[in-house]
């Protein structure tokens, strides 16, 4: 029985000392498992024009982010980067020469953005918070599944923390990871037209054509009832024509009758 006792004993403290070491990891797990991050309002689609968040949060407890610097990849460019204003956040755009230019609906680009900056303006991020900055970006990439940022992140007491260490599929996350935009598969063309779209569109032609040929064979057939029409007056004139002499003859006659019915009374 005593035996019993002590290994019941020791069996609980095991457990206990086993929570307090996992909650341990997890507290300090939680705050190297913030950082900034980007995800799509929506869908992120290869090749077409999306809407995006970053997120930033702080880590720091007496500190607070004062700046955000998101450097775009060189070597997929963009040619359209749209910052969205943040209340209480300065916005810098940085663009810079391209090596070869970019055709965008038919003309030339020669230069994109490669930086966004923005720095507090009577805002800051303070510890248990985070911002988010939106961009509209595009054209994605059509060659690749992920576009990745990097990101430098300021804080008030002017430290620095470069979120630039690129992840690698299959290995462990890195300490510094940049964020990461997923891009799912083209649904469409790039100006969000799907096929099912083309098809009803070509449906649509094909349907105008044949109410064209519809409208032809009605133009067709009033031409011929116009013919006919015509022909029937054309059939119909010397029979007027008939009717009219005999008018007037029969009007002749009368007045005949008249003058010779005078002159016998006199």
């Amino acid at each position: 029985m005593r035996a019993f006792r002590v290994s019941r004993t020791t069996g609980v403290r095991t457990a206990v000392t086993a929570a307090v070491t996992a909650s341990a990891v997890l507290l300090l797990a939680g705050p190297a498992a913030a950082h900034v991050s980007v995800q799509p309002q929506g869908e992120a689609a290869q090749g077409g024009y999306a809407t995006v968040n970053f997120k930033v949060p702080n880590e720091r407890d007496d500190s607070a982010t004062v700046k955000l610097e998101i450097n775009l990849p060189a070597d997929r460019p963009m040619a359209s980067v749209l910052p969205q204003p943040v209340p209480g956040w300065k916005v810098k755009v940085t663009k810079s020469k391209l090596d070869k230019p970019l055709t965008v609906h038919g003309r030339q680009i020669t230069e994109t953005v490669s930086k966004i900056t923005w720095t507090a303006d009577g805002s800051k991020i303070g510890p248990g918070q985070f911002q988010q900055f939106p961009v509209s970006l595009g054209q994605l990439p059509e060659d690749t599944d992920r576009v990745v940022f990097k990101a430098l992140q300021t804080y008030d007491n002017d430290e620095v923390v470069r979120w630039i260490e690129v992840p690698q599929e299959g290995a462990e996350e890195p300490d510094s990871p940049a964020p990461v935009l997923t891009l799912t598969a083209p649904t469409g063309d790039h100006h969000g037209t799907s096929a099912k779209d083309s098809k009803d569109s070509k449906g649509s032609e094909k349907a105008g054509e044949s109410a064209g040929d519809d409208r032809g064979n009605g133009h067709d057939e009033h031409g011929k009832a116009s013919a006919e029409t015509s022909g029937d007056s054309d059939a119909s004139d010397p029979t007027a024509r008939i009717l009219g002499v005999v008018g007037i003859l029969a009007g002749a006659v009368g007045v005949a009758f008249g003058v010779l019915a005078g002159r016998r009374r006199a």
